[in-house]
């Protein structure tokens, strides 16, 4: 599976949280966090990575298997292993695919990684590839996004499309702006906010989207994450033990139900009208709803 997060204005912590979902993740080890935000990459600097492998190494080897596969192409297990060995391990062992910081060398790399693998008889890119393999969940930091982003592809294929929004009044008069064009990317695109401002309840009734989440503000928490290991060491106080973690572990058993109702056959579906607008439809206490910002 696939869950595509983004922003649609400022910087609401959209990399942070990717990191905390894959670390976080049920399954931790079927999880890989790849970096494809346009504007460049923000990981490798934050954890000292090397510049290679990464975002640039993978768009380069899918080039070539474009250039040398058969006429039966590519199985998805074989991608699935290409992404795997173009991964860094971050420290407790997350994987991610780190794009480098320069914002037009990650979009010549997109533009390979998103386009739909044609060479392979495939309608879909070689990201959507690695997640049909089975028991593969790639959670993608697609960055701050608009209409003409080259990472629209990899969002129109994922399974859940994530959007990260502050709550303040700005942020979210921005958003109810375009919430008609946000809805149009995503087969099943989901709200969550981050830092204080409006409650759920609040957002529910005036965008008629129900937020599945906020993001705890968990400083400490989210320095283990941006890399500031000299803050907090990431052996003694990992994602999983701080609130943000916890939190994100809730949000991503919410997701990985998400997706697998949304694969379900459609006489097995609930109704998902209150889903498609991009919550639950409910702010029950069994739903993740605590208070906060991912830094």
């Amino acid at each position: 599976m696939m869950i595509a997060v983004v922003s649609v204005k400022g910087s609401p912590g959209v990399t942070t949280l990717c990191l905390a979902l894959a670390a976080c993740w049920p399954d931790p080890a079927a999880a890989i966090m790849v970096e494809a935000d346009p504007a460049g990459g923000d990981v490798a600097m934050r954890f000292g990575l090397a510049p290679s492998p990464g975002l640039l190494s993978l768009a380069a080897a899918a080039r070539g298997r474009a250039g040398t596969r058969g006429e039966g192409g590519a199985r998805p297990a074989e991608g699935a292993e290409l992404v795997w060995r173009h991964a860094q391990a971050l420290p407790g062992n997350v994987p991610v695919v780190a794009a480098p910081p320069d914002a037009g060398r990650a979009r010549g790399a997109l533009a390979v990684l998103a386009a739909p693998d044609r060479a392979a008889g495939l309608n879909l890119g070689p990201l959507r590839a690695v997640a049909a393999h089975p028991g593969a969940v790639l959670v993608v930091d697609c960055g701050r996004v608009d209409e003409g982003s080259p990472v629209m592809p990899v969002l129109r294929s994922a399974d859940v499309m994530v959007v990260l929004s502050g709550a303040g009044a700005d942020d979210l008069a921005h958003l109810a702006r375009r919430i008609p064009e946000i809805g149009a990317w995503s087969r099943d695109p989901v709200l969550l906010l981050a830092g204080g401002g409006h409650s759920i309840a609040a957002v529910a009734r005036e965008l008629g989207v129900t937020p599945l989440a906020r993001v705890p503000h968990d400083p400490r928490g989210a320095a283990v994450l941006r890399g500031h290991r000299s803050v907090l060491r990431w052996h003694r106080s990992g994602p999983r033990r701080s609130v943000l973690g916890q939190s994100a572990r809730e949000i991503a058993d919410a997701l990985a139900a998400r997706a697998a109702i949304a694969a379900a056959p459609d006489d097995a579906r609930p109704n998902r009208t209150s889903r498609r607008a991009g919550g639950t439809g409910n702010d029950s206490p069994g739903h993740p709803t605590t208070a906060g910002r991912a830094s």
